[in-house]
């Protein structure tokens, strides 16, 4: 039994507070995050390039093509390590992630050695981008306010790419990215204005920078 099935809430580390509730759960698309955050895509052209180099250079040597062929067929096993090994590495962090979205916080349940909850409530989420992709996949990544920060380390592979000094939270790999984002968009919109200014200002902030998420997603 996993330490997800052991919560009490699957993807929740608690019970949620009285009054509050779940709006929606998801997790990564493991195809998607494979080619995107692990790169498979990318590392099986690498090493169909160096198969191709290796009998070409074999043909070169005065092998014969057949020699060549089976050369590079001896090294196809170590091929498709390289490709299986971030491939299960994007199943397993699929497996054990957990997106959960309340009427009042944004919840990311990440980690496979080391689980962990980052928990997200409305007034800390400055805005948001939305990025689509052909697969029908897209990232849905959140900008925190200028007293946050969350360590990049800490988050990747749900960390958007190449923020580092300013990690960026992100929903990556989302099956139905403008779905999401417009119900986060729509449950940062509906949180109450609270008494105190700079408090209410903050969710109506963030409620504001996501309008266009909810336009995309119309």
């Amino acid at each position: 039994m996993s330490e997800l099935d052991e919560a009490p809430i699957r993807g929740l580390p608690e019970h949620l507070p009285a009054g509050e509730r779940i709006l929606w759960q998801g997790a990564p698309a493991w195809r998607s995050l494979a080619v995107r955050a692990f790169h498979v895509r990318k590392i099986a052209l690498y090493c169909g390039a160096l198969l191709l180099w290796s009998a070409i250079a074999d043909i070169a040597d005065g092998r014969s093509v057949a020699a060549a062929v089976l050369g590079a067929v001896w090294l196809t096993p170590i091929a498709l390590a390289a490709c299986a090994l971030p491939a299960g590495l994007a199943w397993l962090f699929a497996r054990t992630s957990v997106y959960t979205i309340t009427d009042r916080r944004l919840v990311m349940r990440v980690g496979v050695a080391l689980p962990m909850s980052i928990n997200l409530p409305f007034g800390r989420i400055a805005a948001a981008d939305l990025k689509l992709y052909r697969d029908g996949t897209g990232d849905l990544p959140l900008r925190l306010g200028a007293a946050d920060k969350i360590a990049y380390l800490a988050l990747w592979p749900h960390a958007r790419p190449w923020h580092v000094s300013r990690p960026e939270p992100m929903l990556r790999a989302l099956p139905q990215p403008q779905a999401v984002a417009q119900l986060l968009a729509q449950a940062i919109a509906a949180v109450p204005a609270a008494p105190v200014t700079t408090a209410a200002a903050a969710p109506a902030a963030a409620a504001e920078a996501l309008k266009p998420l909810v336009e995309a997603a119309a």
